[in-house]
């Protein structure tokens, strides 16, 4: 499916879409969503529940505001982090602790040193370390924009569009990373 095709088929609320979207193709994001935001272990259906219908509130207001400017998976990363970051006090906490099934909480314990490792070489390879502090304290800290905006001395206006310039930056290293990788294979 393309990134426009999810959209819509999301927005006409078809089920078959809105089914291999967010519990197929987007649950390795939501589970590391999930270990990153949360100190406790959620219930996945829940926390996708959550997000569904903050997308469909106001007639899908959200899923029409993308502009298709990057890939969807890369828009809905940055509009759910902050999302459950923001609904992270009000979330339940699973009383059993336990995970859906047992293959999660593998994943998401076997992959954190390698995505941490895959940040940090990204990280590396940018030239611009402003973009880096940027992307790390918003994206990965959850600083409030406002706050960051006031520590760098630029408005919280000028504070995004450095974030765009940074997760551009970001997005082309992570880019001519794979096409490195792929010239070593």
């Amino acid at each position: 499916m393309t990134d426009t095709e999810i959209i819509q088929g999301l927005i006409d609320r078809d089920n078959k879409v809105t089914e291999e979207f967010f519990f197929v193709r987007c649950r390795p994001l939501f589970i590391s969503i999930m270990r990153q935001v949360f100190g406790y272990c959620v219930d996945y259906d829940e926390m996708v529940n959550e997000l569904y219908v903050y997308l469909m509130a106001e007639d899908a207001v959200k899923l029409r505001s993308f502009q298709f400017r990057s890939s969807v998976y890369q828009w809905l990363k940055v509009l759910s982090i902050r999302f459950f970051i923001k609904k992270r006090s009000s979330m339940v906490e699973n009383i059993s602790r336990q995970p859906i099934d047992a293959s999660v909480r593998e994943s998401v314990s076997l992959d954190a040193p390698l995505a941490e490792n895959d940040i940090e070489h990204l990280f590396d390879s940018m030239p611009n370390k402003r973009y880096v502090m940027v992307i790390r304290r918003l994206v990965l800290e959850g600083w409030e924009p406002e706050r960051l905006a006031s520590e760098m001395n630029v408005t919280t206006a000028n504070l995004y569009n450095i974030k765009r310039r940074a997760m551009a930056q970001l997005a082309q290293v992570a880019l001519n990373d794979i096409k490195e990788y792929g010239k070593k294979r």
